[in-house]
């Protein structure tokens, strides 16, 4: 399995972004589809960076 090029302290802090900047904002400067800004937040929503 292909690993990720970011850490799960940058995809919780791409979430926390969108909760300020539109979702398509955040996809684009990161260069992710917004597919898999979903499927992060499927995933790491509940989470808090430590």
């Amino acid at each position: 399995m292909k690993r990720s090029k970011f850490t799960e302290t940058q995809i919780i802090f791409a979430l926390k972004q969108s909760e300020t900047v539109a979702v398509e904002e955040v996809c684009r400067k990161l260069g992710i589809s917004q597919a898999t800004f979903y499927n992060w937040k499927k995933r790491y929503g509940g989470l808090d960076a430590a």
